[in-house]
């Protein structure tokens, strides 16, 4: 499982996503006038079965206007430029222990996709956020589909104003949602549309710190 290091990184993450935010169509802050102020929130991991791609599903929550704005950020860290992939590119940061990583909007990035994926069908497991060595059993998974056959699939990716939408092998739509919209108390977090074959949920703390929860990605019929 993912070995988490406390250490140094610099610039932060938070930092680097106050400028990258702005410029994705699913923002929701006025990206001509106002920088966002984002406070890490939550979030999880996936391990990368080779070892080498850091992968992050990072809740980030814009505290800039009178009402917060939670935002889902798939990461990926690597230790060297993803080929072919220089639009994806959130920033570098120099890592205390790992020395100069590229961050990825994770999205555009092969193996979180797979994992993304194998998490789904339930042959990937969720790791804590910030603990080393440690299953996160908060994340919570459904999936009813066709097996995800992924054997030479590169994700193409869209964006627009609702999301993130990566179509799969098997005709279906992998939706990231991008703007977070936590369920009313006391109801799981659970898509009502009939097109959805699977969905993956969680909570996060909001900045009033009471704990609310969301569907982060659903997988639909096309």
């Amino acid at each position: 499982m993912a070995l988490i290091h406390h250490t140094t990184v610099k610039p932060s993450k938070v930092e680097l996503l106050a400028g990258w935010l702005p410029t994705r169509p699913w923002y929701r802050g006025d990206a001509g006038s106002l920088t966002p102020t984002l406070v890490k929130s939550g979030g999880f991991r996936l391990d990368d079965p080779e070892g080498e791609v850091g992968i992050e599903f990072m809740v980030a929550t814009d505290t800039s206007s009178s009402e917060p704005v939670a935002y889902l950020v798939p990461l990926t860290y690597r230790g060297a430029p993803l080929d072919g992939a220089e639009h994806a590119l959130i920033g570098t940061m120099e890592h205390g222990v790992l020395g100069k990583r590229w961050a990825y909007d994770g999205c555009q990035d092969p193996v979180l996709i797979a994992e993304l994926l194998s998490l789904f069908e339930g042959r990937a497991q969720a790791v804590a956020q910030s603990i080393s060595d440690t299953l996160d059993h908060e994340v919570i998974r459904s999936y009813a589909g066709a097996p995800l056959t992924l054997s030479g699939f590169t994700p193409a990716p869209t964006d627009d104003r609702d999301g993130t939408h990566v179509p799969t092998p098997h005709g279906t739509i992998l939706h990231v949602h991008r703007l977070l919209s936590p369920a009313p108390t006391g109801h799981p977090p659970r898509p009502e549309d009939d097109a959805v074959v699977g969905y993956i949920s969680r909570s996060w703390n909001a900045p009033d710190g009471n704990d609310v929860a969301a569907v982060f990605m659903t997988i639909r019929t096309a």
